[in-house]
């Protein structure tokens, strides 16, 4: 298993805060116990008075420097407390390589709408905007320009949003600008946060579960929802772990503005490259965290397109304990994928209700452990047919 010994893309720091916690004890934990308590009901969010189960943050989050209070908004503080985590990591990149050779690559797909909604409810009520809200914190460049401003950065600095895939592109793109030689360093993540306009969106489409979402279950009605901020550093820089991004691979099938292509063409093509690009074979797979949204269209795609793919490739969908976390789903799932390398953790097992749909996969149904030398791939697919995959191992010496 060998990537380009020219350019080894190594994870110098990961900081991750969702529905599973944000501390390394608290995430290792619920992974291994299979729930997560941040996962609840809500039944004050739909317009047609239905509940349904988010996965919440329910930590406090810290406050905004003085200086940054313009970018104060939940989803900032939000990414707040996963930068936290990797901040001396940051530092020290600067430090070695200048604030201008580290670059910012954030994705997002509700940004700070969740302020924009509260800002609106007050205009309703007392006719004005209250006096701290500013359209801007909704756009969707506002988590990377907070995210350069807060490590005085004067590298390259954007956002990108392809709905759920938007988190999972900015390793692709890190990964280009760091062997263009652009950069020495990248910052790269995902971060989104609970609001009412996506889940109001996603019930519109009939995609939202009203209960626990049961992911390659026959039974699965459709996602959860959740929010979550997850970073990491990325540069060529060898680290004791060797845990890498080997592979990254892209497509956009464009079959439907909001369903999958059935027979998962878009989903084979990104797996296919994602295995090019790392050089690696199907067999070198030991792991596959799969999207698995558990709405029927989505599972079924993706079963079978793994099932090209790969043979019998354990498979699990880790939404059950996050929620489906929009533009940050990539980013938390490569999260989830350098926890395993990094603390050998054991593999997530399926959570659903026990009733199996008839789908070509290999889930997981007990604890097991990734294979020695076998590197772990993850999947987003998103609206439009715009799908990422990508690729986490050992890089070799």
């Amino acid at each position: 298993m060998t990537i380009s010994k020219q350019y080894p893309i190594y994870i110098q720091a990961c900081g991750f805060h969702s529905a599973l916690g944000k501390s390394q004890q608290e995430i290792h934990k619920r992974l291994l116990d299979n729930k997560s308590p941040d996962m609840v009901v809500v039944d004050n969010v739909l317009n047609d008075g239905c509940s349904t189960v988010v996965g919440k943050v329910n930590d406090a989050l810290p406050e905004l420097p003085k200086h940054l209070k313009h970018f104060n908004s939940r989803n900032n503080r939000l990414a707040l407390s996963a930068l936290t985590q990797i901040h001396d990591d940051v530092i020290r990149a600067i430090e070695t390589y200048g604030n201008e050779r580290v670059a910012v690559i954030i994705g997002t797909s509700t940004s700070g709408i969740s302020d924009g909604e509260s800002a609106l409810d007050t205009l309703f009520k007392s006719g004005s905007f209250p006096a701290e809200y500013h359209y801007s914190k909704q756009e969707l460049g506002n988590p990377a320009e907070f995210v350069s401003e807060y490590f005085s950065l004067e590298g390259p600095c954007y956002a990108i949003s392809t709905a759920c895939s938007s988190s999972g592109r900015v390793f692709l793109s890190a990964k280009r600008m760091l062997k263009a030689n652009l950069v020495d360093a990248v910052i790269v993540g995902g971060v989104d946060s609970l609001c009412k306009l996506t889940l109001n969106g996603f019930r519109c489409l009939d995609a939202l579960s009203t209960t626990h979402c049961n992911p390659f279950s026959k039974n699965r009605d459709g996602i959860n929802i959740g929010e979550a901020a997850a970073f990491m550093l990325l540069s060529r820089e060898e680290t004791d772990s060797k845990v890498a991004l080997l592979g990254a691979g892209d497509s956009s099938d464009a079959h439907h503005i909001s369903a999958p292509h059935p027979e998962g063409i878009g989903a084979i093509e990104a797996m296919g490259k994602a295995l090019n690009d790392a050089q690696l074979d199907a067999s070198d797979i030991g792991y596959i965290n799969a999207h698995g949204t558990a709405t029927p269209l989505n599972d079924a795609m993706e079963s079978k397109a793994i099932s090209r793919v790969f043979d019998h490739v354990p498979v699990s969908s880790t939404k059950p304990l996050t929620g489906h976390t929009l533009g940050a789903a990539s980013a938390v799932e490569a999260a989830i994928s350098w926890h395993i390398l990094t603390y050998n953790l054991q593999l997530p097992i399926q959570i659903n209700d026990g009733e199996h749909d008839d789908l070509p996969i290999q889930l997981i149904e007990e604890h097991q452990y990734l294979a020695p030398k076998k590197a772990i791939l993850s999947n987003s697919f998103a609206f439009g047919g715009n799908n990422i995959s990508l690729i986490f191992g050992y890089a070799n010496e």
